[in-house]
């Protein structure tokens, strides 16, 4: 299991500096699409309050500290196997909850008060949630469902949470066409799990706020796990996974791909303490992952990114002002994002792996880039001060521990740096930049704005198989225990400790 704790950019550098950096908070969240609507089913009633110690944020105090479960002494193995014990726990609301009541679904079902037991199921995924109290599994036989199910005002508890999902030992079960296969809107302690979505024209999987802009309770407590959701859209700005208004959330050990042309496929806005963690992303047009309209808190880390589009991360971006969670506000500086932490990440190909956008205090640590299209990163600004609101520029960011093989004949510049910026902020600190058709113009110091320190510039970092895409490293490599420690790195992709000092990239030297 993988712990989290929330630790702002100000956190991040305490093991490099010294400091003491006091961790963020985050504010309720935002959509793009708010709508509200009606449902036949019977909403669950509750109010449940949040429980402490389930903000899914995921950045770890130093390992020294011994107060963090996953934490430790990095030579720790595992008794049994030999090998490095697992870090970077996740720990949600449901761990260790099991249902005490079953609703099931089957395509052979039929709707109607009293359906719902094995031997006479529910025939819709909406009928059977409307029946949903706490502590209820929604259980979804295998088989082919029909799409556009909205699901409004679930509720479980901390205690007594709501599953929907496949059933146990059993295909998932397949949502399939339509505009969107489910909506959800004001949920709270749900998890939604082992389904298959295919072919939605709008949306794969919808969750809101229900419109409720300035209420960070509205939609709250979800856990998204292993899930498959593709062809999605009709190629325009169409998501697999789209989140508004989303508080303390995770998305976890599922696969996104071919989602709409110029969407993404999680897309998040103004959401909140969030974790998207051990997914598959691939064969996408816009992005695999967006976080704008007031998005703060949300940690990338240990996925896999494989040729997802003109920005793999999207930090920030363009959002309608009507649509920011929480509101705009006059008389204070606003912005697109805040604190969004890419961590421990492979990203490949793709027009540009990370983009800071409107994003301030974001951070890109220990990811492995290999081989982008047109930038090995982009600073830049969409959404700028008007007569009505101030807006910070893009600000603040780290980009450290990185290791980024390139093809320079691929690429433009090394960065690429817009108006409306502030890139005199940015710290670069310990990356490996390796162009590997002509190691001799690797450097990229001359796209940097500000200079950076400890760079291995021009050395192969010696990985496993480039071209097979095992980006491991050898016990040659550079990259090896020569990154520089920060709070935040608890674990690898592999979940693996990293040591102090941590090498540079998404693995540790085994």
């Amino acid at each position: 299991m993988r712990h989290t704790v929330k630790l702002g950019l100000l956190g991040l550098l305490v093991a490099c500096n010294g400091g003491s950096g006091t961790p963020t908070t985050g504010e309720p969240g935002s959509s793009s699409s708010s709508e509200t609507g009606t449902t036949n089913a019977t909403p669950t009633t509750g109010d449940p309050q949040p429980t402490s110690g389930t903000v899914p944020t995921t950045t770890t105090p130093d390992p020294t500290s011994g107060t963090t479960a996953g934490s430790g002494d990095d030579t720790t193995s595992d008794t049994t196997t030999g090998e490095p014990a697992a870090c970077g726990a996740v720990v949600t609301f449901a761990d260790g909850k099991q249902p005490t009541a079953e609703l099931h679904v089957a395509t052979d079902g039929a709707d109607g008060p009293t359906c719902g037991a094995v031997d006479a199921p529910c025939g819709s995924i909406e009928f059977a949630a409307g029946l949903a109290a706490p502590g209820t599994a929604v259980r979804i036989h295998s088989g082919t469902y029909a799409p556009d199910q909205y699901i409004s005002d679930l509720a479980g508890t901390a205690d007594a949470p709501i599953w929907i999902g496949g059933a146990p030992d059993e295909t998932p079960p397949v949502i399939s066409g339509g505009g969107e296969a489910l909506h959800f809107s004001r949920a709270r302690y749900l998890v939604v799990h082992d389904l298959e979505v295919v072919g939605a024209t709008a949306n794969g999987i919808n969750i809101d706020d229900g419109g409720a802009v300035d209420d960070p309770e509205a939609t709250r407590f979800v856990v998204f796990k292993n899930l498959e959701i593709h062809q999605i859209g009709e190629g325009g700005n169409q998501d697999c996974l789209k989140m508004s208004g989303v508080n303390d959330y995770w998305v976890l050990d599922s696969e996104f791909y071919q989602c709409g042309a110029g969407g993404s496929a999680i897309d998040h806005v103004g959401c909140h303490h969030g974790l998207i963690a051990g997914n598959h992303f691939h064969d996408n047009g816009g992005n695999a992952v967006q976080c704008k309209g007031g998005s703060e808190d949300i940690e990338i880390r240990a996925n896999r990114m494989v040729e997802s589009g003109q920005r793999a991360v999207n930090m920030g971006g363009s959002t309608g002002f009507e649509f920011f969670r929480p509101p705009l506000q006059m008389g204070m500086p606003n912005a697109e994002a805040r604190t969004i932490r890419v961590i421990a990440n492979t990203i490949v190909g793709g027009e540009t792996p990370l983009a800071f956008v409107g994003c301030v205090d974001c951070a890109a640590l220990n990811n492995t880039i290999v081989r982008p299209h047109n930038w090995l990163f982009r600073i830049l600004q969409e959404t700028v001060t008007t007569a009505e609101y101030e807006f910070l520029p893009a600000s603040n960011g780290l980009f450290a521990n990185n290791v980024i093989v390139f093809d320079r004949g691929d690429i433009s510049t090394h960065v690429n740096i817009g108006g409306d910026t502030a890139p005199d902020t940015f710290t670069f600190t310990t990356n490996l930049w390796f162009a590997a058709d002509d190691a001799a113009q690797s450097d990229p110091s001359g796209d940097l704005p500000t200079p950076e320190t400890g760079a291995i510039v021009g050395v192969d970092p010696q990985l496993v198989d480039l071209a097979g895409g095992d980006y491991h490293l050898t016990p040659g490599s550079p990259a090896a225990a020569s990154g520089t420690a920060f709070a935040a790195l608890s674990a690898d992709l592999d979940f693996v400790c990293y040591h102090d000092p941590p090498s540079r990239g998404a693995f540790e030297l085994r």
